[in-house]
C-alpha cells in the first residue's frame, strides 16, 4: 500500500494498536467518491446556471426539467439512483431525534468547541484553507453545518424528500467539485497529502460528528438513554451513507465509530498550521453565529468561555499544539453547565413556558427566504471562484 509519506509516522505508530483499522483509514486517504467524482467531471463543461437548475430538478425528482440533463446525472437521480442500504431503518431514528431536539444547545455547543476542532486538527484543514472559504465567510459556514444537523434530525428528514437528505447530497456534490479543482492544482501534494477531501478524512469526520457529539454534549449538560445514543448514531451514519462516504470506511455503530476516530487520529500527522489556522477561526466566528458581533462582548466570550470550554473538551495536548490560549479558569465545564442553568431558569421566569430553544436554533442557522442553493464552486480559489 502507497502511504502518503505525511502520514507514514502516525501510520506506523497505529499499527502497533489495531492495523487492520489503520491499514483500512490509509488506504482511504487515496480514495475519493468514484461516482460523484465522476458526475461533475461529466458536468464540468456546463453553464454553472445550468448545473443549479439540474441538480435542483434531480433534487425534487422533475423528470421534466431533468429532460436535457446528462446521462450520469439522470441516472444518479432517476434512473439508476444509489439504492437504500440493508441496515436502513428508518424508524430507529426516533430516539435520535429526541434526543438531539432535547438536548440542541449543548449538542451545537459540543460542535463548536470540541467536534469541529478534532475533525479541522487533521490533514482535511489543508483542503479548507486552500479554498480560503472558511475565511471569506466562516460564519455562513457554522449556520450551514447547524441547518444540516437540524434538517437530518427533523422527524422524516432524511426521507427521500426531506431537507436533511437534500442537503445531505448536496454537500456529497460540494465535496466532489472541491475534490476536483483542488487535484487538478499545482498547490495539492498529492504524494504527501492523498486525495483532496478523500474518503478516510469523510469517514474520520462523521465518526466525530456522531461519537465525539454525544460525548462532548454530555460533558456540557446533555444526557442520552442507551437507545437515543444508538438513534443519534443511526442518524448520522445514513447522513454520511447519502454524503458518499463508502461504507468500508463508514461507522457500523457507536464502538465502531470510536475506533475510526482512536486510530485515524493517531495516523494523522500533528495539527499543521492550516489546521492551527482553521480552528482558530472557527473558535473566534462562534459568537457572531449567536449575533454577539459587539467587539469587547464577542472577545470576553471567545477567551473566557469558548476556548477554556474547548480546552476542556478536547484536551491540553491537542489544544497547545493547536496554540489555543491557556487559562487559568479551573473546572471550565463545570462553570458551563451552572451558568446554562441559570440562564435557563431566567429565561424560565422572563417568560412562561421557557426559553424558545427553537428560535435559537433558527437564528444559528443559514435559513433565508431564497432556500438551498445547488450552486457548485468553479474555482479552487473561493474569491476566485463564481458565487456558490
Amino acid at each position: 500500500m502507497e502511504v502518503p509519506h505525511d502520514y507514514k509516522a502516525g501510520y506506523e505508530r497505529a499499527c502497533l494498536v489495531d492495523k487492520v483499522t489503520a491499514d483500512n483509514y490509509l488506504a482511504h486517504t487515496q480514495i475519493g467518491d468514484p461516482v460523484m467524482d465522476a458526475v461533475v467531471e461529466e458536468l464540468a463543461p456546463l453553464p454553472q446556471k445550468q448545473v443549479h437548475k439540474f441538480v435542483q430538478a434531480g433534487m425534487d425528482q422533475d423528470r421534466e426539467g431533468m429532460r436535457n440533463a446528462p446521462q450520469i446525472l439522470r441516472d444518479f437521480f432517476l434512473e439508476a439512483p444509489q439504492p437504500d442500504p440493508d441496515w436502513l431503518d428508518y424508524e430507529a431514528f426516533a430516539p435520535g431525534v429526541r434526543a438531539f431536539q432535547r438536548n440542541s444547545i449543548p449538542v451545537l455547543s459540543a460542535f463548536v468547541t470540541g467536534v469541529l476542532i478534532d475533525g479541522f486538527s487533521t490533514l482535511i484543514s489543508k483542503s479548507f484553507v486552500q479554498t480560503g472559504r472558511i475565511f471569506d465567510d466562516g460564519v455562513w459556514r457554522l449556520r450551514q453545518n447547524n441547518r444540516h444537523q437540524m434538517e437530518i434530525f427533523w422527524p422524516g428528514g432524511l426521507r427521500r424528500h426531506g431537507d436533511g437528505w437534500k442537503l445531505s447530497v448536496r454537500i456529497r456534490f460540494v465535496h466532489a467539485q472541491v475534490r476536483r479543482l483542488l487535484g487538478q492544482s499545482e498547490e495539492w501534494e498529492h504524494d504527501a497529502w492523498g486525495v483532496p477531501i478523500s474518503a478516510a478524512h469523510l469517514g474520520y469526520s462523521i465518526a466525530c460528528f456522531a461519537t465525539r457529539t454525544v460525548n462532548y454534549s454530555e460533558a456540557l449538560g446533555a444526557r442520552y438513554s442507551t437507545e437515543e445514543r444508538a438513534g443519534f448514531h443511526d442518524v448520522w451514519r445514513y447522513a454520511g451513507y447519502l454524503m458518499g462516504i463508502p461504507e468500508t470506511i463508514l461507522f457500523t455503530d457507536e464502538t465502531h465509530s470510536l475506533d475510526i476516530y482512536r486510530i485515524g487520529s493517531m495516523c494523522e500527522p500533528p495539527p499543521t498550521t492550516e489546521a492551527i489556522i482553521m480552528t482558530n477561526a472557527l473558535i473566534n466566528s462562534a459568537p457572531l453565529v449567536a449575533g454577539i458581533d459587539e467587539p469587547k462582548q464577542r472577545r470576553a466570550l471567545v477567551d473566557k468561555v469558548i476556548y477554556p470550554v474547548s480546552r476542556a473538551l478536547i484536551g491540553k495536548k491537542l489544544a497547545d499544539h493547536l496554540r489555543f490560549p491557556a487559562t487559568r479558569l479551573p473546572f471550565p465545564l463545570f462553570w458551563y453547565r451552572l451558568d446554562q442553568k441559570v440562564q435557563h431558569f431566567k429565561a424560565r421566569l422572563r417568560k412562561k413556558g421557557g426559553p424558545n430553544t427553537f428560535a435559537t436554533l433558527l437564528e444559528a442557522s443559514a435559513y433565508d427566504d431564497a432556500g438551498v442553493s445547488y450552486r457548485l464552486p468553479d474555482h479552487a480559489h473561493a474569491e476566485r471562484s463564481g458565487e456558490w
